[in-house]
């Protein structure tokens, strides 16, 4: 627990981390899932952890992986569709051009969520990366929206005791992906009921949005429903440890989490390709507890007055005096 949060990682976190140069890992991860979790289990305050649909539970392992997590003390805190590393879902998931492969998308999403009920994990996250397109001439753009919209809509009706959230990134796997930005998430949730939001750090820089910005927005339509935590250097989704990049970014988030009183999770999303899983997931700890009492420091109230009076010279002075320089 984290200033009144839960504390989560997402379960590759402690594994062997592959990238496309090389394709066996940098090693020093677990190789299995029980591996992962004796790792996680070593890292003070982690409350739970993600888990990917058919890379780590499935019809026939989800009773042993419920034991697995129960003799460690952890809780599953999402469940994500594969929907991105299988050939079937290259041109698109939900909003795929073709009908039956749009409609294999939203069994897909239903099976995990069926399975999250049963493991009892409240959210899942579908994130469609692989729905965008690459080239001009290629997107679908008056039917797409409608496809994916008609999908979710299906989803959120399956079963109420899970809530799907909707994951927005610009680029990657595809050049374009439909749901880009956080006003695109928007657009796409105002009419849609029982879909919340997840906004994920890397993924929000890379569209060139200010995080806190972005999580008021969705805090003011009720959408603000999960966190990734990560960093990068804004030009690619690198998943670099938190606080590696934007301290002060970071800083000014975590004042306004307080303000909008976020209470969800604050899950890890990190690759740590060539470091230590556990050491870098202790790290990010390290630097979320650092920022939080930063902010304490300080005080709400003292921010808030520099925020009211629009001035930059005292906001700059407050930030100084959070980190103590």
């Amino acid at each position: 627990m984290i200033a009144g949060h839960k504390f989560g990682a997402c379960l590759p976190t402690f594994g062997n981390c592959a990238d496309r140069y090389c394709l066996g890992g940098y090693g020093g991860g677990g190789a299995t899932i029980e591996e992962m979790l004796d790792l996680a289990a070593t890292v003070d305050g982690l409350d739970g952890l993600e888990l990917v649909g058919n890379w780590h539970v499935n019809d026939d392992n989800i009773y042993d992986v419920a034991k697995m997590f129960r003799e460690r003390d952890l809780e599953i805190c999402m469940l994500t569709p594969d929907l991105w590393t299988q050939a079937k879902w290259g041109r698109g998931s939900l909003a795929a051009p073709d009908a039956e492969t749009r409609a294999a998308a939203v069994r897909e999403i239903k099976k995990v969520i069926d399975w999250a009920a049963e493991l009892d994990c409240r959210y899942v996250d579908v994130w469609p990366g692989q729905d965008g397109y690459d080239y001009c001439f290629q997107g679908n753009f008056a039917c797409a929206w409608d496809w994916m919209v008609d999908g979710l809509a299906e989803c959120a009706e399956h079963n109420r005791k899970v809530r799907p959230l909707v994951e927005y990134k610009p680029k990657e796997p595809r050049t374009h992906c439909y749901v880009g930005h956080v006003g695109e998430l928007l657009l796409m949730l105002k009419d849609l009921d029982g879909i919340g939001g997840l906004l994920d750090w890397g993924h929000a820089l890379e569209a060139g949005e200010n995080i806190a910005e972005s999580s008021a927005l969705l805090s003011r339509f009720g959408k603000l429903d999960y966190l990734h935590l990560n960093d990068n250097w804004r030009q690619w989704d690198d998943d670099m440890m938190v606080g590696s990049v934007h301290l002060v970014e970071y800083l000014e988030w975590f004042y306004w989490l307080r303000k909008l009183d976020y209470r969800g999770w604050l899950t890890l999303d990190i690759f740590p390709y060539r470091e230590d899983g556990v050491r870098a997931a202790v790290e990010s700890r390290n630097w979320i507890e650092a920022l939080f009492n930063a902010v304490n420091r300080v005080g709400m109230d003292a921010f808030a007055r520099a925020i009211e009076a629009a001035d930059a010279c005292e906001g700059s002075r407050l930030v100084r005096e959070a980190m103590g320089l």
